[in-house]
């Protein structure tokens, strides 16, 4: 929770930051907007590679939390060199911190499969309090009171959580931290695991969870516009007045986190009520009704934008409506799919094939950075955001496709398990 508030804060700042305070074009500000939160996701592949060979998950969640610390800090000292290297020790502090988070909590459902679906969407409704408070905290201090003590209130923020995280894992159990891999000798691995039919159905997992991280880039591409192009919407086409007080851009970044606060326990009960009765949706057909629902909040954008560009600043429930739609795609997707890599990676590639989730997030988030700078030059922001709509229902019919095709082999691969 902490940790997303440090960083939820300070990303509701970015592109303001960079527009507003430093005098960059939306074109420049949407690509170190693409490039930063690409990287983002980028470093949890290395991050999680150094963690399976060389360090405890303990030492590696600890590391990149100081690196993310040190990062936010050097974000409230003026001037541009910090500003890079600020976000350049909050990218590589969280190649360490994230995946190695994911993996020792999906640990904790060993035990206990049928609730982790439901567990993780509890998870991820802890890391939206975060998500919620960041931009509330630092996105209203640093646009209207001073940008640099925005970003001082998200370091706190990280602070407060390695604190947290300190005292809070002195009661998780020994097995969550033991790497049962390193205790087998490895032509012990080799022998018992070398069986054709073993090989046959690792590569059959890794295979599915490519197919569904290679379709999560659709959804990070049009639902991180949230942090880029949305937000600028907010600022310059959407009426803010509430009864005088105008309400801060960076503020509406809050409306996701509240929503999955809202919806997360309606959904994580929807779960485990259609489970008991054998109907959960696997994973595949809920990314697939993640992605419909996500072209359903575009939609509306494209409504919205059609307004806007008559001149008129448009009501703020348009934006509202669109976060929505984009928080329940969000709730169908990403915990599940942490949930999904959790379950099907083995063991001794775990934090690796974590970091290969969130590389596919890394694609997403430079795509929709890239996207949102090059807007003003497609001519209309209807097409612009037209475009996401077409884009999310192509990929969920093309999905929907390759599991009806290979529906037997997917259900009996997931059976397995």
């Amino acid at each position: 929770m902490w940790e997303r508030l440090s960083y939820y804060g300070m990303r509701a700042l970015l592109v303001l930051y960079l527009v507003q305070s430093l005098g960059f074009s939306d074109k420049d500000a949407g690509i170190i907007y693409g490039y930063y939160t690409s990287f983002v996701y980028l470093t949890p592949v290395i991050g999680g590679y150094l963690t399976d060979r060389y360090f405890s998950y303990r030492f590696a969640i600890f590391l990149g939390g100081v690196l993310m610390l040190l990062g936010h800090l050097s974000l409230a000292v003026p001037g541009l060199e910090f500003f890079y290297l600020g976000l350049f020790l909050i990218a590589i502090g969280n190649g360490f911190f994230k995946p190695n988070i994911s993996t020792i909590f999906g640990r904790l459902y060993v035990e206990k499969p049928n609730l982790r679906d439901s567990g993780f969407t509890i998870f991820y409704m802890g890391i939206n309090v975060g998500g919620l408070l960041g931009p509330v905290i630092a996105g209203s201090l640093g646009e209207k009171v001073d940008w640099h003590l925005g970003f001082f209130a998200a370091s706190v923020g990280m602070a407060i959580g390695m604190i947290v995280f300190y005292l809070g894992s002195q009661s998780l159990p020994d097995s969550v931290w033991q790497k049962e891999t390193k205790e087998i000798p490895k032509q012990t691995i080799e022998t018992s695991q070398g069986k054709r039919e073993d090989f046959k159905n690792d590569m059959a997992k890794l295979i599915l969870i490519g197919l569904l991280s290679f379709f999560s880039i659709f959804f990070w591409m049009a639902f991180e516009q949230m942090g880029s192009s949305l937000n600028l919407f907010a600022l310059r086409h959407t009426d803010r007045d509430f009864f005088g007080l105008e309400i801060p851009a960076s503020l509406l970044q809050s409306l996701n986190p509240l929503m999955i606060l809202v919806f997360g326990p309606m959904i994580s009960g929807l779960w485990i009520s259609l489970a008991k009765s054998d109907q959960n949706p696997n994973p595949i057909l809920k990314f697939v009704m993640s992605l419909f629902l996500l072209g359903i909040g575009f939609l509306v954008m494209v409504i919205a934008a059609n307004q806007a560009e008559t001149g008129v600043s448009v009501s703020i429930l348009f934006l509202v409506s669109v976060y929505f739609w984009n928080t329940l795609s969000e709730l169908c997707l990403s915990p599940v799919g942490l949930s999904f890599v959790s379950k099907m990676a083995p063991v001794r590639y775990a934090s690796l094939l974590m970091g290969i989730w969130f590389l596919s997030t890394a694609f997403g988030h430079y795509a929709a950075g890239i996207l949102s700078g090059y807007q003003n030059e497609w001519g209309s922001m209807v097409f612009f955001y037209g475009f996401f709509v077409c884009v999310s229902w192509s990929a969920a019919l093309l999905l929907y496709g390759i599991y009806l095709w290979k529906q037997k082999t997917i259900q009996t691969l997931l059976e397995g398990d």
